[in-house]
C-alpha cells in the first residue's frame, strides 16, 4: 500500500462542483479527498484544488489529465508542494 500523493489542480472552470472534480480523478483510481478551494470573502471557487490519492494512481491521473479540458477550461495538473 503506497502512500497518498496530494495533486494540485488549478485553471477549474468556477462552477465547477467537487464531486465533479472527483469524478475526473476516479477515473484513474481511488480518490481519498477532493477539496475546491473557496474564497471566503466572495464564497466563489478560487479556480483551484487540491486531490488526495495513492500515488502510484495519481502519476497516472497527472500524466493524463494536465492540460486536458474540463468544464471547458485546460486544467494545470501536478504534484502538490508540501504545505510547511
Amino acid at each position: 500500500e503506497g502512500l497518498n500523493m496530494n495533486i494540485y489542480v488549478g485553471n477549474l472552470s468556477y462552477n465547477m462542483a467537487e464531486n465533479d472534480l472527483k469524478e475526473a480523478f476516479e477515473e484513474y483510481g481511488t480518490v481519498d479527498s477532493a477539496k475546491i478551494i473557496i474564497d471566503r470573502a466572495t464564497n466563489r471557487s478560487k479556480g483551484f484544488g487540491f486531490v488526495e490519492m495513492p500515488s502510484g494512481d495519481a502519476g497516472e491521473a497527472i500524466r493524463a489529465l494536465n492540460g486536458s479540458s474540463l468544464g471547458g477550461r485546460d486544467l494545470l495538473v501536478k504534484v502538490a508542494r508540501p504545505r510547511n
